[in-house]
This record gives C-alpha cells, sequence and structure tokens, in this order.
C-alpha cells in the first residue's frame, strides 16, 4: 500500500539538502568503541533499528560524551559515508516513521536483530519511564517512541508475535509474560486467535506461568468463545502435567488448579468437575480470594453451578452456613437446596443473590429463585417487618405489595432500599410516596437518603424544597441519581436554583451533565465564569457559543479555553481563522482530543485551517472534510497514515453526505487495491472496516485477514443490506449452515445471526436456546429483524412448560398464555404473541410484566389494543387509574382513546410527563393530554411554571396558538431550548418565535448562540426574516430546524446562504426542499454537502493537490503526525521526503 525509498535515494537526497560534513581523524575506528562501530556499520547497510538499539545499549552503560559524536561522523566519513547530525536524525526517524506504517517490516527487522539487540529491544518495551537519551546534538524520547509504538496498528501484532518467537529463548520468561502482558492489555483482542496457543510454550516455569494465566484470564471478555477453548486447553495441558492423578478416576484439578484456572474453571466438563476430589474443592473454598474468583465466573451455566454446589456440599462445607454462602460468588445465583430452608438462610441468600445481575444470561431462572427465596423470608413475618431484609429481591414486590407497606416500614428501610437496581419508576413512584410521607417536611438529610428513589420524588415537591437544600443534594453522592430525573422533574430543580433575585451562585453549582439544562437566558446573566469553573460542566452547544465569546473577550490566555474540554464545542469557523499559525499548530492537541464534541461543521473549518498554513503535517483525516477531489492529494505513499487516520474516526460523523461518502471510500478501496491482504490491513482500517462495500467482504478478503476482519465487523453499529448478505454468505461459506455450528461458534457469531432466516435459526433456537437468547439481549435498543424475534419466540416457547389454565377465562380454553418468565425472556420477542395470546394472558402475569410490556418497540395497534383492554380489565376503567399505573403502561398508552384520556387523572405533571415521552401520539390525543393536564390541574395557560412547559413535552405542539401569547415570558425564556426539541406545526413554532423575539429580540440581533438555543423554534422566521439572518449564521440553525422549514420559505434562502449551510445543515434539506429550489441554489447546497469554503481564504482550484512549496514550520508544541520525538526540529524536513 505504500512505497519505502531506498537507502541510497535517501543518502543521497540528504546528502544534497544538508551538506557533507568531514572529519579526518586518525585511526578513527580504533578510537571509536566497538559497539558504536558495529551501529555504524549498520547505518551504512540501512539498518536503522538496529543501529538505533546498539546505540541505546551503549548508552546504558557509557556516558556519551561531546565528542563522541565527532567521532561516529569520522567514521562514517572513513567509509566514504558523508552525513551531518540532523541528517543522520531525519534518517533514522524517516525509517522508524515507515516501520510505524509497515509493521509486517517491523517484524522482519526485528527477526534480524541479534540476541543482544532484541534483549535491548525488549527491555525498552517494559520500561514505564518516560525515559530518553540524551546524546548532545540530539535528544531521543524513548518513552514518546515506546508510545507511539504500542498504539500504532499494526505495531502492537509484530510485538505479540516477535514476543512469541524469540523472547522467551532470549530473556527469562517472567519478562516475556510481563511484555505480552503489556502488548496485549492495549489490543483490542483480536490477535487473541486460537492458533496463537501453538506458539505458547509448555515449559514456563512455574510462576511465570501463573502470570501469564492471569493476562488470559484478564483478557477474558475481549476473547472469542474458541479462543478462550483453545486457552483452556493449554493451561490445563500444562496443569495436569503437574498433576498427581495416576489413573482417569482421580481427579487432575486441585485447589490451586482451580485457582490458576480462574474464570477458566467454566470450561471445565460436568464429569471433569464431579471428579474434584471434596478435599481439593474443600480447599478452595477456603482460599480467602476464592470469592473474589467465583463473583467472576460471568457465563457459568445452571449445570456446571450445580455440580461445583454439589462438589462443595460434598466436602462438609454446611451449605446453609452464612459464611459458606458468603464464599459461593455466582453459584449463589443457582442455589437448589430451599427444601426446609428457614427464613434467615433465604434473607442471606437474597442478599448474596444482587450479584446475580453480572450473569450471562440465565435472569429468567434468577427472578424465580428470587421469588421462591422471598417466600420463604417472608414466612410468618408480614412485608413490613421483612422489607429491609429481602435485598433487591423487593424489585419482584408488585403494586398492590408495595401499596400495602406502612410509611414507617419504607423509611426503616431506606438504606436498603435505596441502593437497589432495577427499579420500574412506578415502583419508584410508589416507595417514594411511602417515604416522604413518613418525612412530612422535604429537607436536605431526608432526600440525600432516597439514592435510588430519588426519580420518584415528584416535580412540585422538589420545587418546595429550599434553596439551600437543592444546593446541598446536588453536591452530595446522591446528586449521581439527577440523571435519572425527567426533564420536568430537572426543570423543577433548576427552577428553584436559578432564581430571579440571585442567580450567579446557584448556576455556579451545578455540576456535569446536568448544567446542560441552564437556559442560556440565564447564563447571559451571570458575570463570575471562567475556563476554570467550567471544567467540571458539560455544556450545550449553545452554552460553548456563547461561553467561548464571553470569556475570549476577556481572558489572557486563550489556550486555557481550548484545554477546558467542553469549549471547543464553541468555537467559531472566525475563530479558528483569526488563530495564528503558531498558536493554531501548538492547540490542535486541544482540538483534536475532544474531537467527538465538534460538530461536522467545526471540522471542516479546522481541515481548511490546516490546510491553509501546513498542509503537508495536516492529519490525513481532515481530508474528508474537504472536498471530495482534495482526496486526489494523498499519493500512494501517504495512504497507510491516510487510512489509520481516517479508521480512528467514524466516518458517518465525518462525512455526512453519501456521494461525498462514495468517494472517500472509492480512495479507500483505491489504497487497498480492492483488497484486503492479511490482519495488518485489517489493524490499519480501523473503522472503516464497516464501510467495507460487499465485493471486498464477499471477494477481496483473503483467507489470513479474514478472522481479524469477522472480529472488527462484530462491532460495526449498521452495515447496509449489501454487506450483510456479504457477511452471511463468507460466513455460511467457513462454518456452514447453523444447523452445524457448535455452542463455540454460536457464541462468537452472536451479533451476526440477525443475518439468517428464521428457518436457519430455527436450528439454534433448538440446541443452544440460551446462547440465542443471550444474543437478543445484548441487542437492547434496537429492532431486530422480525426473522430473528421470531427464532428467540420459537426458543423460549420451545423450554417453557406449554400448559393451559386449569381455569381459563371465556374464549380461552387451550391457549396457552404468556407467562412471567416468558415475557421476562423475550423482551423484544414479546413482539410475537399472537393477540388471542395476549388476550388469554393471567392478570398476575400482567401486573407483574406491564412494565416490560410498554417498553416493546414492535408491538402493532391491535397489539397495543388488545393490552390496553387488558389494563382495564386488571385496573377498572382509565378514570380509577393512580400515576403509578400510567407511567407503568409505557406504549401501550398509545391505545388509549382521545374519550380515554379525558377519563385520566392528569392533575400531576409527572404523570403527563410519562404520557409526552411517547412521541407517536395523533394530534387528537396529544390535545386531550394538554387539555386534561389544564382542566385536572386547575391551571390556566398563563399559570404554567417553566417546568409544566417541560413535562407537557410533546403535548404542548397541541396547544392553541392564540394561547400562546399567554405563556408568561418569565417562564418560556428559560425553556427555549426544551420547546426548541419539539416538531411542532409551523404555525405553532411561528408563534414561539414571536415570543422568542421579546426574549432575545429581532431576528436581525441574533447570535450564533441565540439560534443554536431556538432549535426548532428558529423554523418559524418568515421569508423576509430568513432572508435577512447574515449567511455566516446559517451553520448554527440545528438540523431539525431545517428540516421544519416549510418548502415555500426554505426556497427564499439566497444562494450564498444555502453554501453556507455546512455540512450537517444541508444533509438535513428534504427531498420536498431541494424540489424547491433552483439549478443555482443546489449547486449552492451541494457546495455546502462537500464542505467547499465559505469563510474567508481563497479556494484551491478543483484540481488542487499538495506542492512542494515551502510552508509554515510547526512550532515545538505542534502535532507531531510525522516525527517520533518531542521537540523534533524536522518536521518540515519530514513532510517533505514523505510527501
Amino acid at each position: 500500500m505504500s512505497q519505502e525509498p531506498t537507502t541510497y535515494s535517501l543518502f543521497l537526497f540528504l546528502f544534497l539538502s544538508h551538506g557533507v560534513s568531514s572529519y579526518t581523524v586518525p585511526n578513527s575506528r580504533q578510537d571509536l568503541h566497538p559497539l558504536l562501530q558495529k551501529m555504524v556499520e549498520e547505518i551504512i547497510d540501512g539498518s536503522y533499528l538496529n543501529a538505533l538499539l546498539d546505540l541505546i545499549q551503549f548508552q546504558s552503560s557509557h556516558v556519551w560524551t561531546d565528542d563522541l559524536s565527532h567521532r561516529v561522523l569520522a567514521y562514517l566519513n572513513s567509509r566514504n559515508v558523508a552525513f551531518t547530525i540532523p541528517s543522520l536524525q531525519a534518517a533514522v526517524e524517516n525509517h522508524l516513521e515507515q516501520r510505524l506504517h509497515q509493521p509486517q517490516k517491523l517484524l522482519e527487522d526485528l527477526r534480524k536483530t541479534d540476541a543482544q539487540q532484541f534483549r535491548t529491544a525488549m527491555k525498552c518495551l517494559l520500561e514505564d519511564k518516560k525515559d530518553g537519551l540524551d546524546l548532545k546534538d540530539i535528544i531521543i524520547d524513548l518513552g514518546e517512541i515506546r508510545e507511539r509504538a504500542l498504539q500504532s496498528p499494526g505495531v502492537n501484532r509484530s510485538l505479540f508475535l516477535i514476543t512469541l518467537e524469540r523472547c522467551f529463548q532470549v530473556l527469562n520468561s517472567l519478562e516475556c509474560v510481563e511484555i505480552l502482558g503489556k502488548v496485549l492489555r492495549g489490543s483490542s483482542g483480536s490477535f487473541l486467535q486460537p492458533d496463537i496457543t501453538e506458539w505458547l510454550p509448555r515449559d514456563l516455569r512455574e510462576d511465570a506461568f501463573k502470570n501469564l494465566s492471569a493476562v488470559f484470564k484478564d483478557l477474558y471478555d475481549k476473547t472469542s468463545a474458541h479462543s478462550q477453548r483453545a486457552f483452556y486447553s493449554w493451561m490445563t495441558g500444562i496443569l495436569q502435567t503437574s498433576s498427581n492423578a495416576t489413573d482417569d478416576s482421580a481427579s487432575w484439578v486441585s485447589a490451586e488448579h482451580l485457582w490458576v484456572l480462574g474464570r477458566y474453571m467454566v470450561h471445565l466438563s460436568f464429569e471433569e468437575i464431579m471428579k474434584i476430589s471434596p478435599i481439593e474443592i474443600g480447599l478452595f473454598i477456603s482460599y480467602d480470594n476464592a470469592t473474589k474468583q467465583l463473583d467472576t465466573v460471568y457465563d457459568i451455566t445452571p449445570e456446571l453451578a450445580q455440580a461445583f454446589l454439589e462438589r462443595i456440599s460434598s466436602s462438609n462445607f454446611n451449605m446453609r452456613n452464612t459464611s459458606t454462602i458468603h464464599r459461593l460468588g455466582l453459584l449463589v445465583c443457582f442455589y437448589n437446596d430451599l427444601e426446609l430452608l428457614d427464613a434467615t438462610v433465604a434473607q442471606v441468600l437474597l442478599y448474596q443473590m444482587i450479584k446475580c445481575s453480572h450473569l450471562r444470561g440465565f435472569q429468567a431462572g434468577v427472578q424465580k429463585l428470587k421469588a421462591e427465596l422471598l417466600d420463604i423470608a417472608m414466612e410468618n413475618q408480614t412485608l413490613n417487618e421483612t422489607l429491609g431484609s429481602l435485598s433487591d429481591a423487593v424489585v419482584g414486590l408488585t403494586h398492590s405489595q408495595l401499596e400495602s407497606l406502612s410509611p414507617e416500614a419504607v423509611h426503616g428501610a431506606i438504606s436498603t432500599l435505596n441502593q437497589v437496581s432495577g427499579w420500574a419508576k412506578s415502583q419508584v413512584i410508589i416507595l417514594s410516596a411511602k417515604y416522604l410521607a413518613h418525612e412530612k417536611v422535604l429537607s436536605f438529610y431526608n432526600v440525600s437518603q432516597m439514592g435510588a428513589l430519588l426519580p420518584g420524588v415528584s416535580t412540585q415537591a422538589f420545587c418546595s424544597m429550599k434553596r439551600k437544600d437543592i444546593s446541598q443534594v446536588l453536591r452530595s453522592a446522591v446528586s449521581q441519581y439527577v440523571s435519572d430525573l425527567s426533564p420536568a422533574q430537572q426543570q423543577g430543580i433548576l427552577s428553584k436554583m436559578v432564581q430571579a433575585e440571585d442567580t450567579a451562585p446557584g448556576i455556579v453549582e451545578i455540576q456535569g451533565a446536568f448544567f446542560k439544562e441552564v437556559s442560556l437566558f440565564d447564563l447571559r446573566r451571570q458575570p463570575g465564569f471562567n475556563s476554570t469553573v467550567l471544567k467540571d460542566k458539560e455544556l450545550g452547544r449553545s452554552q460553548a457559543l456563547f461561553l467561548y465569546e464571553l470569556l475570549l473577550k476577556t481572558t489572557r490566555r486563550p489556550e486555557e479555553l481550548l484545554s477546558a474540554g467542553q469549549l471547543v464545542k464553541g468555537v467559531t469557523c472566525s475563530h479558528i481563522d483569526a488563530m495564528s499559525t503558531d498558536f493554531f499548530l501548538a492547540h490542535f492537541q486541544d482540538f483534536q482530543n475532544n474531537f467527538a464534541l465538534l460538530s461536522p461543521y467545526q471540522v471542516n473549518c479546522l481541515a481548511w485551517k490546516y490546510w491553509e498554513v501546513s498542509r503537508l503535517s495536516m492529519p490525513p483525516f481532515l481530508l474528508a472534510a474537504l472536498p471530495a477531489h482534495y482526496l486526489a492529494s494523498v499519493p500512494a505513499s501517504q495512504c497507510v497514515p491516510f487510512l489509520i487516520s481516517l479508521g480512528k474516526s467514524w466516518l458517518d460523523s465525518l462525512v455526512l453526505d453519501s456521494h461525498k461518502k462514495t468517494s472517500v471510500l472509492r480512495k479507500v478501496q483505491q489504497c487497498l487495491d480492492d483488497s484486503i491482504a492479511d490482519e495488518y490491513t485489517v489493524d490499519i482500517m480501523g473503522n472503516l472496516l464497516c464501510h467495507l462495500p460487499a465485493a471486498i467482504i464477499d471477494r477481496g478478503i483473503s483467507p489470513r485477514a479474514w478472522a481479524t476482519a469477522l472480529h472488527g465487523l462484530r462491532d460495526c453499529p449498521d452495515l447496509n443490506p449489501e454487506q450483510k448478505a456479504a457477511v452471511r454468505l463468507k460466513l455460511l461459506g467457513q462454518y456452514g449452515l447453523p444447523q452445524h455450528w457448535t455452542a463455540e461458534t454460536t457464541k462468537d457469531l452472536g451479533p451476526f445471526l440477525v443475518l439468517f432466516s428464521g428457518d436457519e435459526l430455527s436450528s439454534i433456537a433448538t440446541k443452544f436456546p440460551e446462547i440465542l437468547l443471550q444474543a437478543a439481549s445484548k441487542m437492547a435498543g434496537t429492532l431486530p429483524p422480525k426473522e430473528f424475534l421470531w427464532a428467540v419466540f420459537q426458543s423460549v416457547q420451545n423450554s417453557s412448560d406449554k400448559i393451559p389454565s386449569s381455569d381459563p377465562m371465556p374464549g380461552c380454553h387451550g391457549v396457552v398464555a404468556p407467562s412471567s418468565d416468558d415475557i421476562f425472556k423475550l423482551a423484544e420477542a414479546n413482539a410475537c404473541w399472537a393477540l388471542e395470546d395476549l388476550r388469554c394472558m393471567e392478570e398476575d402475569t400482567f401486573i407483574r410484566t406491564v412494565e416490560l410490556l410498554g417498553a416493546v418497540q414492535g408491538f402493532s395497534r391491535p397489539q397495543l389494543m388488545t393490552l390496553k383492554e387488558k389494563a382495564i380489565q386488571v385496573w377498572d376503567m382509565p378514570s380509577y387509574w393512580r400515576e403509578h399505573h400510567i407511567v407503568s403502561l409505557g406504549r401501550i398508552a398509545l391505545a388509549l382513546n382521545e374519550s380515554e384520556l379525558e377519563q385520566l387523572d392528569l392533575s400531576s405533571i409527572d404523570t403527563v410527563a410519562s404520557l409526552s415521552w411517547q412521541t407517536e401520539w395523533t394530534p387528537g390525543q396529544a390535545e386531550s393530554i394538554l387539555q386534561g393536564y389544564l382542566d385536572d390541574s386547575g391551571y390556566s395557560i398563563q399559570d404554567l411554571k417553566s417546568f409544566h412547559l417541560v413535562g407537557l413535552g410533546a403535548t404542548l405542539c397541541a396547544i392553541n396558538i392564540t394561547e400562546i401569547p399567554l405563556i408568561k415570558i418569565s417562564e418560556f425564556r428559560v425553556v427555549v431550548a426544551r420547546i426548541g426539541t419539539l416538531l411542532c406545526s409551523t404555525h405553532v413554532l411561528a408563534e414561539f418565535k414571536r415570543k422568542a423575539e421579546v426574549v432575545f429580540g429581532d431576528p436581525t440581533e441574533w447570535t450564533s448562540s441565540v439560534l443554536q438555543e431556538l432549535g426548532t423554534i428558529a423554523a418559524g422566521l418568515t421569508k423576509a426574516e430568513l432572508r435577512m439572518l447574515d449567511k455566516d449564521l446559517m451553520p448554527y440553525f440545528q438540523p431539525a430546524a431545517i428540516k421544519c422549514l416549510p418548502d415555500e420559505i426554505f426556497k427564499e434562502l439566497s444562494a450564498e446562504q444555502i453554501a453556507s449551510l455546512g455540512p450537517e445543515n444541508a444533509a438535513a434539506v428534504t427531498h420536498a426542499q431541494r424540489r424547491r429550489l433552483s439549478p443555482l441554489q443546489l449547486q449552492s447546497l451541494q457546495q455546502a454537502l462537500d464542505g467547499a469554503k465559505t469563510h474567508s481564504w481563497q479556494d484551491a482550484p478543483a484540481s488542487a493537490g499538495p506542492t512542494r512549496t515551502s510552508s509554515s514550520s510547526s512550532p515545538a508544541g505542534a502535532l507531531q503526525s510525522w516525527g517520533l520525538w518531542l521537540g523534533c526540529p524536522l518536521l518540515v524536513l519530514m513532510a517533505k521526503l514523505l510527501w
């Protein structure tokens, strides 16, 4: 993919560039140390890595004196090779830089090193300190070289392979294991293929073997199932050799072997576990670290867990003793000795089962065991008496059980309840109400005790607190739960913190992500900000735009603003343009460190700035942000740096236009020669792997590269249909039909199971139902294909006890209704239930699973209607429903018609906020919710507070436009950004825009921060107002606002305004908007999509490419794209060489 200049050409170039240094020193060879003579001979041969290793070795035992540099040059001169110090440094640097981009050649170089050189290289890898070589004329930063090497794609692989090949012959095994650990822990896990075990020594010293086993245990979760099995076989092969077992009836597994295996103990067979002697298993459980080890066996199966439990029981450990139970780790999740169990032991088991949420799968069985233990724990006692001793099993309590609790019981058990994870919102509402009923007055102390129950506090209750108490809450440990509050609750807190008479202290005290909720209006009233205060706060883009501009006027050290992290969101193109070349290059790293915070428009501006001031040292990925023809400036010799740089970013966020993305990928394919030859190429590609065309996936990936490529493709978030089809064909070609797959293959291909048909998956559903469920659970939050969901549904149905109810409802005779266990396992696959199955669901099942059912995205309208009817059957008519009922419905509430919505008690803004969270309401339903809230609460429009407006959410779009002027300005101005997220009708947005003018002035006075704050409200601008906007403001529309602009208004934008939209806003333009544009406007739109320059610098011609004219030299702090050493003065030389 890249070309390496010959050593002779490089010497000639350096010789001509820097002149010849001649020294006439008699007997120069005799005067030079033998190691340095060897170093010079290797320089002459072009073996620069070997020479550097000799230099490091020499420096480790000798002091470099001033005259040594001259002696080295004299020796070179005596061999008719002329160098200067700078040209020699450049030659070595160029060679090492090439090796970073050609890791296969680095591997070859390391194979050719002699034993002493190799030992020196390995020792350099072992060092952690930022050491360096001070050679008077040259400073070599070994720490920087090591860091660059370990972070360079492919180099890690070469270091891993050479360590396996040679290290154990040259260094002691403990050192080699330490090096392997360092290299592997910085890798993705793709190195750890099953065949690696063939390279692992089988005669390691005991301490080295244990250390290497510990490395593999640490990397267990990064390792494929096939590789886990291979490493297990390697470990057990060595352990069995050291075993004293004399025949097959005796087990080779000792207590110490179990400790060495660690998480790999789950790969022991059932038969092998059952052969472990009671003495050895007893010794193992007696180890102090046994519990810690058993806490990590996340992928153990019920069968193996129960085998271990049986062996522990056989070792004379009392399985009902509290001390024993504490030692069981995750084995406790499969405890099965419940006969005659007393309540105290059940409570101990429940406490230990908190950790069971870490198990990979089998959660339905865990919930069933918890329910059984819950019943035992409550025997002969009331729920009020046992509440504090039930651990997280309390999440299994129904609404009616929670409502039966006394406030005193909840108060007494708060130290347990506040730590429980997994609460449903409806449960939290009930428990919080009980707790606060006991407290009477809401203060900092009692709120600080609530922990996970904090989201159950009503918005009105937060507003009733004293500001001092709210402030303390935000500074206390309970503040970690603020992110779980609804937008209405958060705004309620803000309304107390930011009071009209005293804004400043309240704003400054707000930390973290919560700070994003502070309005632009309130920020503009706050005088006391500086970059230090802002370091712990997350900023919205409108906040950052305002604050960066504000602080830039007052700071004497603008670099502090860039290093503050979040403030980079507020850097505009004009700010970037105004930066001097030296300042920009010295502080570009601040932008790169916070790349994920930058908008595509900012990246485009940075790319143009870099191109203008120092294109030769420009990070290659920035070329993708420039118009597509600039990619032609990447020569073949620079393909590897280009691919590495682009592969470290996410192309979908860097390039938004599909046509431009095609051009970028065409360049990528050109660099690859339409093929991926080996695993090194996969390493170099990084995230670009997700954009490989289907043809390359199908025919262009070599067998050698495929395993590594498949490891990378697992993490691709959104392959297109053609890519998916190609991957599926490759998998079928490699592994055959799913019916022939092993358990390991099925686990490794988990993310790809969605690519297969229902028929292909049916055998997986039958053979490996739990693996299929685990694969499905990892897709939470997505909507998998229907055929995949049907396979999951089939697997659960096949493993369920199909027993029709003995007392079915009318019309349900012979129907096997869904069980709680089934619904818990199925998650999104619950969408596969037939209508009659849902209709015949037992009431208790619905009560226990309503929240899970309400979260299913794939339910059809008829299914939602059926579940709504079930809710009415269980809870009576909607007029009887309480807040926790309504909150628990989730999407099921969408089936309520307007009449039923009017029956609901909507007097609480928190109830309304839970409904407005849904986005699929019809205009009629939204109007019913809005009017229902006004009627039930007794508020009129002019009475609405800021948190009411936020809580109404999308239902606010149903407001009559004649009533919008009635909203108080003092309330509206602090929630503009929230209202600006709503996708309301044009007429409603236009009225909100008029409201915004009262806050921010005439649109001609709006700034970038105001336009960003307004969001979709800006889509309410009239034709005349839109035409009057300065073109430099166009990038600061939010993309949602662009989409909301009516077609007939959008077409009024000038060609210059459209060209200034920026890539992100240009990509948001709808097809309907495009159809109304003139050819000139369409040309401008394409310029914006392509990232064409619209700011002050003169654009390069269409055929632009890099020139060899001089460029501004990079200062010491500039991004060192090519240099290996900090403070290197040769960046310009290197750029010339490499271009």
